[in-house]
């Protein structure tokens, strides 16, 4: 990170150093000595006064309200964009042509609202110039809105008050569902081709772009992919399908986890509409960033309802503990098994079924779903029945989970049981009477004589 940031000083100084060539060209051109130093986002640039009065009012008026009989020396700190921004409005005063385009516009149209450059100090002047561009090139495709949305991010207060943002924002929504899917019968989501620009934008602003998609009628179910795309470019880097909780620097553990809880409040609320798999990425990596509580329950529940779908990796979510516990989280397991057997009963005590709920969110299991759950924890079971942590009442608690009525057959539960029992044989007196009860419901009391 030290080398990183040497590296970025070096270049920014360089970048700067090239800026104050190029200002001492235009100055030696005007064959006129300067009478002015203007010290901008951390850069002295040597100037004349007459062109910028003449067009910054903001520099006018420093100049007009200084108790000094000749200002000499002006002071623009904080100005959007810094030193590149003030060169370019500075080319801009001295008649200097350069491109104007959607990576600068922003920066460029805020240095303008900062420095006053309106028509009230001279026709044609660089707020109006700039308002013509974005009105009539850059938020003219989504591409442009949003590559000039992504450079407002660091400028954003001014950019707000200039209504850039939310411009941007109604362009991306507006052409997002008019050449997509807002209004397309209900089917299989796919990635429409913009999608991916989306994933460059600061997560806040994403999340506004999208409510504003929905604002016009975009339907939730086919954010799904887009949230897939953008969660796996802004999560990229985490282990979450190692053991134990890796260390990460606290501003980057800090931004994924504001990433990964808006995206969790974006997901749609429609059953089936992400897939389980990823369901489970995402609750792994809640449990390793520690996000709130609230994010992981839901994530939980969204699991369970569809947990007919799972296979034992979805299953397999590591134990982000420092404290020498159990190789994979069972209670994480425990919780999302509970909530599909309670949604089952629920739902059937209220009269649901998978034929006449109109919503697909409040489906009932399925029998075929019930039996599914039933063979998958008893393969989770088997899996982690090997782990020495793995206490006799925790094995126990799960084990009794899964209901009798739905076990086809009880091989499943008897292997489990047996690669448990051999893990113990040295120790065979922790097998206490909270286990009994389950080696009873099997037949397999004997097994440990």
């Amino acid at each position: 990170m030290v080398d990183l940031d040497a590296n970025m000083s070096t270049m920014k100084k360089d970048l700067l150093s090239t800026a104050m060539k190029r200002t001492s060209e235009w100055i030696f051109s005007q064959e006129i000595p300067s009478d002015v130093t203007v010290h901008a986002g951390g850069t002295s640039f040597t100037l004349h006064k007459f062109p910028l009065v003449s067009k910054c009012g903001y520099i006018r008026k420093l100049v007009s309200e200084s108790s000094e009989a000749d200002v000499a020396t002006i002071e623009i700190p904080e100005i959007p964009g810094g030193a590149e921004a003030f060169e370019l409005a500075a080319k801009f005063c001295y008649g200097i042509n350069f491109e104007i385009n959607t990576e600068n516009i922003a920066m460029l149209r805020c240095a303008a609202e900062y420095l006053e450059m309106t028509e009230e100090y001279a026709v044609s002047n660089l707020v109006g110039r700039t308002e013509a561009y974005i009105n009539e090139v850059a938020l003219k495709n989504l591409g442009g809105a949003v590559s000039v949305l992504h450079s407002s991010e660091s400028i954003l207060a001014v950019a707000e008050k200039v209504k850039l943002v939310s411009r941007c924002i109604d362009t991306i929504a507006f052409i997002a569902c008019k050449d997509s899917q807002c209004r397309r019968p209900d089917g299989e989501p796919v990635v429409d081709w913009w999608a991916e620009d989306l994933t460059v934008l600061r997560v806040d602003l994403f999340q506004r772009a999208l409510i504003a998609m929905m604002a016009r009628g975009f339907k939730q179910y086919a954010l799904a992919p887009i949230l897939m795309l953008y969660a796996q470019k802004s999560l990229r880097g985490l282990d979450v399908f190692g053991k134990g909780r890796k260390k990460i620097e606290a501003r980057e553990e800090h931004e994924k986890r504001v990433v990964l809880e808006t995206i969790v409040s974006l997901l749609p609320r429609e059953k089936n509409a992400m897939s389980v798999s990823f369901l489970s990425m995402l609750l792994r990596a809640a449990l390793f960033l520690e996000t709130t509580v609230a994010c992981r329950l839901d994530l939980e529940k969204r699991m369970s309802l569809q947990l007919g779908q799972a296979v034992l990796d979805d299953l397999l979510i590591p134990s982000y503990s420092f404290t020498g516990d159990t190789l994979f989280d069972v209670d994480t397991v425990q919780r999302i098994v509970m909530n599909f057997l309670d949604t089952e009963m629920e739902l059937n005590r209220m009269g649901y079924t998978n034929t006449n709920a109109a919503d697909e969110e409040y489906i009932s299991p399925s029998p075929s779903d019930v039996e599914r759950v039933t063979k998958l924890m008893e393969n989770f079971l088997s899996e982690i029945a090997s782990d020495r942590n793995l206490s006799v009442s925790k094995f126990a608690s799960l084990a009794e989970v899964i209901p009798e009525q739905s076990r086809v057959t009880e091989d499943g539960m008897y292997r489990a049981i047996d690669i448990y029992l051999k893990v113990y044989t040295d120790s065979l007196s922790c097998l206490s009477s909270i286990a009994i009860p389950v080696l009873y419901s099997y037949d397999m009391i004997g097994w440990i004589n």
